[in-house]
């Protein structure tokens, strides 16, 4: 993985989470236990400290970085989707960012809410934990619903799963030439995770 020391400090990551080997940590970087984070993964503490928590993910080409002095914050089971921005902000335990959101310096998204696919999150702009932000620029749309909080949770566990599973079972491999007959599926099927739409629909 590309793992990389600036002025002395290297970052730390807990034994128990997954980084993948194509993600970047450069500097000051804290990943802790049982964390996720995927491919092309930008985590750059050049300038100021990125932490991130237990049970939290970081997926698929999201970038993390701050201002010289400054921290961004992802809390316990911050669940970061895919092209995320966060520059010098705080996501709380068990918030959700959309997929290609972009938060910016000061912003803190309050714990178990959830910023929509898309979104922009101004400097400074605040998200009250349990509620729905989206938007760009973003707006507090409304508190989430009980069924939308434990979509969200499980979600968290789907990607805590993935760290286990990564760690025990990915490895490079050449390519089979053609589909084999009977081609397994990887181990999570429909029945542990749907698309939100499914489910407001379903």
């Amino acid at each position: 993985m590309g793992i990389y020391e600036i002025d002395g400090v290297v970052p730390v990551v807990h034994p128990e989470a997954f980084v993948h080997p194509d993600a970047v940590l450069i500097g000051d970087v804290i990943v802790g236990r049982g964390t996720y984070v995927g491919p092309m993964a930008s985590l750059r503490g050049d300038f100021g400290r990125i932490l991130v928590g237990e049970g939290a993910n970081v997926q698929d080409g999201c970038v993390l970085h701050a201002y010289p002095g400054a921290d961004c914050v992802v809390e316990d089971e911050g669940h970061i989707g895919h092209v995320a921005v966060l520059h010098g902000c705080t996501i709380r335990r068990g918030a959700l960012v959309g997929i290609s959101s972009v938060i910016l310096d000061g912003a803190d998204v309050g714990a178990r809410s959830l910023v929509g696919a898309h979104s922009f999150l101004r400097a400074g702009f605040e998200v009250p934990e349990e509620h729905l932000a989206a938007g760009s620029p973003a707006r507090i749309v409304r508190p989430l619903t009980e069924t939308e909080l434990a979509w969200k949770a499980n979600g968290i566990r789907v990607y805590q799963d993935l760290a286990r599973r990564s760690l025990a079972t990915l490895r490079p491999v050449t390519p089979l030439t053609e589909v084999e007959p009977d081609r397994p599926r990887v181990s999570t099927g429909r029945d542990v995770a749907a698309p939100p739409h499914e489910r407001r629909n379903g």
